[in-house]
């Protein structure tokens, strides 16, 4: 029996309502720049406090708003309805192999976050709780999901990557195509009940499942006790994980008493000659000031080895014990991979941010490793590309 299904009711786009996911930016601005160029992105529904017509309101205050525009889409042709199905997905881009998933539902009570937690699908980095309370409120409003968790399929990834690539080659024209932001092209088609449905089911399900991206949507499936939420089921070949890197908006001390803060815990400090593309593991890079340094965080002997990742310790030893900041504070953004490492530092030169850390993207291997150890990574550790988009498959719920 697998814990794989197909969606019960969708909504399939017909064009133009694919987005990044709500969480994939630096700045609230953006999102409200892409809502204004394009009116029916997901983006508008899945953040309504951000529309342009609705700037001002709380995100409580706006969840009437999202309803009335993800039923203008549906009305107006944007979407069109699907009955028991999953959904074929393809993302390619020119110098790279192509990427495949299966736009499917999971159960949510087989997610794991410990050892002692039954469940083969294993969610594995702390969260914001907020964000969690605006996703089930979101959910509630709408009756509807618009943006999948992203699960790695780890026991048949390689005959689940096969048999998609076969479905997707078979399958003929597309039923709707979208750019993203970095110029891939993300394809979907629509497969009915029957044998192929259930044997890529079978398959998707046929192993443990690694939360890639979406802790706080799979946590607010559970908190809003919902019981499947919208994944899509990738492989591991399909993936990459990229750089989450951080900006620090407002320091509590000058650059040069960060650095002796830095040094009294431990830390080696060495000035860099000229910035860094990006560290190696073990180190990270600070810019502050228009100069970039190494700095080596001391690591905690008695740790575990996801206590002592570079991404840990920036949070407890830089971030908590030197700056005196909680993971939660408004001054921290967490920025992905999305972000080149030039515009981090340009943040810093143009006066929008005093300090930009860079830290070394934990491999593929290593998040696999860690999570099928049913071990908890450090808040945004990892930035997996290429994402699945939201807005193309929504699934309806009740």
């Amino acid at each position: 029996m697998t814990v794989v299904h197909p969606i019960s009711r969708a909504w399939i786009t017909t064009g133009g309502t694919g987005a990044q996911n709500y969480d994939e930016f630096a700045d609230d601005a953006e999102i409200t720049d892409i809502i204004t160029a394009a009116p029916h992105s997901a983006l508008a529904v899945e953040m309504p406090h951000l529309a342009p017509e609705s700037l001002g309101k709380t995100f409580a205050e706006s969840l009437p708003d999202a309803v009335v525009r993800l039923e203008r889409d549906k009305s107006e042709g944007h979407y069109r309805q699907a009955e028991h199905v999953v959904v074929l997905y393809r993302i390619t881009a020119k110098d790279e192999a192509p990427a495949y998933g299966l736009w499917s539902m999971v159960d949510t009570d087989q997610i794991s976050t410990s050892a002692d937690e039954p469940g083969l699908v294993i969610r594995n980095e702390d969260v914001f709780i907020a964000k969690v309370r605006e996703r089930v409120a979101l959910a509630d409003a709408l009756q509807t999901l618009l943006s999948p968790v992203l699960l790695l399929q780890t026991g048949k990834g390689e005959e689940l990557h096969a048999a998609l690539a076969e479905a997707c080659d078979a399958a003929g024209e597309p039923a709707a195509t979208d750019t993203d932001q970095s110029g891939r092209t993300h394809a979907i088609w629509v497969l009915g009940p029957g044998a192929e449905q259930d044997r890529l089911t079978e398959l998707a399900g046929g192993g443990e499942l690694v939360v890639a991206d979406g802790n706080h949507r799979s946590l607010a499936a559970q908190t809003g006790g919902l019981p499947r939420f919208l994944a899509v089921i990738t492989t591991p070949a399909s993936v990459a994980i990229q750089p989450y890197n951080r900006l620090i908006s407002e320091l509590p001390a000058t650059p040069d008493e960060l650095l002796e803060r830095l040094r009294a815990a431990g830390a080696t400090v060495t000035e860099l000659p000229r910035a860094a593309e990006l560290p190696a593991k073990g180190t990270i890079e600070m810019y502050a000031g228009g100069r970039s340094y190494a700095v080596g965080l001391p690591s905690d002997p008695a740790g575990t080895a996801v206590e002592n990742l570079d991404h840990a310790l920036v949070e407890r030893v830089l971030l908590r014990d030197v700056l005196g900041l909680d993971p939660g504070d408004k001054r921290i953004s967490y920025i992905g991979g999305d972000y080149p490492v030039e515009w981090l530092r340009d943040e810093v030169d143009n006066g929008r941010a005093e300090l930009a850390v860079l830290i070394a993207p934990v491999t593929v291997e290593d998040f696999v490793e860690v999570n099928l150890a049913r071990l908890k990574l450090p808040r945004k550790s990892t930035w997996f590309t290429p994402k699945a988009r939201g807005g193309l498959v929504l699934a309806q719920l009740g």
